[in-house]
């Protein structure tokens, strides 16, 4: 069956290309150019279209596509949060990566198996397994079973973790095929600015994960060389669940959101030494930080 796309961060993230270019209204939005500026496959960014129909922000045209319905200056803030709805299964999400963490969850389950755990439908427990499998932190296997991928469980492999991103993410900055992407900083500093603004005491997990752990794959991603992006995709989908555990007591966040403005400012204005140097600083006080709370 398909694999239907459960994340509202897509749709979020095709409402700030909007703005951000300032599209207007008749802009086609061809489906493969949305899933290639964010990478991921076409499903999702399908699935974040239509919801953006029914938002009336666009509109589908036979045989055409969808092309915009109002200009970006249209599209109010107020107006995308409310439009973009948090999870209804985030519950049950949570408990799943809760029961995972904790060693209640076997690493091969069926989807039976987990209907009757968590007494849900197989209708919506295959939109989590979906959405789960999109994140990284599972696989469906042949069959109606799934299995769950590695990920971080104790408090040295965290640790390490993050010595390795401060490491390589640092280097990356530093490395001759390193290019910033103007377009990708202003983007990231809306997103900042919004957590900064009030976000960090309203936005879900998932949401505060996938902004800052895109943040760093784009700044990683400005150095042109696929080995380092393709190794802190892997270390941010093997620490996802337990920064979903730790991310509680939100108050470090506008700390850790004005570091990551810096760090814009400082590459913007071709300081990428010190932006390599405080980038390093940045990450391994966040480990400093969260580290003590898995003990």
């Amino acid at each position: 069956m398909p694999r239907p796309s459960l994340s509202p961060q897509i749709t979020t993230q095709i409402i700030e290309f909007i703005r951000h270019n300032d599209l207007q209204r008749g802009h086609h939005l061809p489906h493969q150019l949305l899933a290639d500026r964010f990478r991921v496959s076409r499903a999702p960014v399908a699935a974040a279209l239509r919801q953006l129909e029914e938002m009336e922000i666009v509109r589908s045209e036979p045989n055409r596509g969808y092309f915009l319905d109002r200009d970006a200056a249209q599209i109010t803030a107020a107006k995308i949060r409310t439009s973009v709805r948090a999870d209804p299964e985030d519950k049950d999400y949570f408990q799943i990566a809760e029961d995972r963490l904790s060693g209640r969850l076997p690493d091969r389950v069926s989807e039976n198996e987990l209907m009757r755990l968590y007494k849900l439908p197989r209708s919506r427990l295959l939109k989590m397994l979906y959405r789960i499998a999109d994140e990284g932190w599972m696989e469906r296997l042949p069959g109606n079973g799934w299995q769950f991928r590695e990920i971080l469980t104790s408090r040295e492999n965290y640790e390490n973790a993050y010595q390795f991103r401060a490491s390589i993410e640092s280097e990356a900055m530093l490395l001759p095929s390193f290019q910033p992407d103007l377009n990708a900083f202003s983007q990231a500093r809306e997103e900042q600015t919004e957590i900064l603004k009030g976000g960090y005491k309203t936005m879900s997990r998932t949401r505060l994960f996938g902004i800052n752990s895109q943040f760093h794959e784009m700044l990683v991603g400005c150095s042109r060389n696929d080995f380092f992006l393709d190794a802190i995709r892997r270390v941010n989908r093997l620490r996802r669940l337990i920064e979903y555990r730790i991310t509680v007591d939100r108050a470090r966040l506008p700390r850790q959101t004005r570091e990551h403005l810096r760090i814009l400012t400082l590459l913007e204005t071709n300081k990428r030494q010190e932006a390599s140097k405080f980038l390093r600083v940045h990450i391994l006080g966040a480990s400093a930080i969260k580290s003590p709370l898995m003990a």
